[in-house]
């Protein structure tokens, strides 16, 4: 990857050799300051060819971060140097006073529709769609897979076009089995509404008909426990939901694809390689 990156809006802009990136594209209208970064693979793609996409949704307690930090950068350029269509998002950030959810789920599944609404743009498969995300992004990541149009969570803008994935590696999902303390991103305390609360946690949502997901987390996590992905699970497990769970030893909180302890880059892509590029025929 180069070591300076020219950041220009809605220019397309080379972060890798084989990785072209437009920054700051708009995806959920006028009225609306939070953008998506596209990061999609060199090289022009053959007549006909249909790549997979997938979103990648940052980390930050719900309250921050941003979608061109190191872990993003690095999410979206190693999935574009492996024919992945990216896109790196912002949402719906809470603070004190301003509650965001469910808005900020959502936001990400407006993502999705986006990337299903310019499919022939990009040439993009809209039916191989998956979601990559840490800590508060791996919860919202999570909540993708888990939630359909049954839940009440589904953006009114654009009815007609699905959120559903195909595939998704929550990596240490915040509160993935549960939310033990009130959140600014609740317009009110957990005493107050609880069912809020418990429908917002990724593991009270799994049903048997829940696209395959990886699950990533660390030994070292002292912000998120190693519970949340160990919990969710055995709740994958209990219903049958295709999964796996890779635990990191020493690993701490907040890991992009290649932590010291171990490199995880093959493992990643290898998962959305069998779920988002297996052939029709061989589904």
């Amino acid at each position: 990857m180069p070591s300076t990156f020219l950041f220009l809006a809605l220019s397309a802009v080379a972060w890798a050799d084989d990785v072209l990136v437009r920054k700051d594209v708009p995806y959920l209208g006028p009225d609306r300051a939070e953008k998506l970064d596209l990061y999609l693979p060199g090289g022009e793609p053959k007549a006909g060819e249909r790549r997979p996409g997938i979103v990648i949704i940052h980390g930050g307690g719900w309250t921050g971060g941003e979608r061109g930090a190191k872990r993003e950068i690095e999410i979206g350029t190693t999935l574009a140097q492996h024919g992945y269509v990216c896109i790196s998002i912002d949402y719906a950030l809470a603070k004190a006073g301003s509650p965001t959810w469910p808005g900020n789920l959502k936001d990400c599944k407006r993502a999705v529709q986006w990337l299903r609404k310019h499919a022939d743009e990009y040439q993009i498969d809209p039916d191989r769609i998956g979601a990559i995300g840490g800590s508060a992004g791996g919860h919202l990541t999570a909540m993708l897979a888990l939630t359909g149009p049954e839940d009440g969570f589904e953006p009114e803008e654009d009815p007609g076009v699905s959120t559903r994935i195909r595939a998704a590696v929550p990596m240490y999902a915040h509160m993935a089995a549960g939310f033990d303390r009130d959140h600014v991103m609740f317009p009110s305390k957990r005493s107050e509404e609880p069912d809020l609360y418990r429908l917002a946690a990724p593991i009270n949502h799994v049903t048997k008909d829940d696209p395959p997901i990886l699950l990533l987390h660390g030994t070292a996590d002292t912000t998120t426990p190693l519970f949340h992905s160990e919990r969710l699970a055995a709740k994958l497990q209990d219903v049958g939901v295709p999964h796996q769970l890779v635990i990191v030893e020493g690993a701490p909180h907040s890991f992009a694809l290649r932590p010291r302890q171990r490199d995880l880059s093959g493992l990643v892509v290898g998962f959305f390689d069998d779920h988002l590029k297996a052939t029709k025929s061989g589904e």
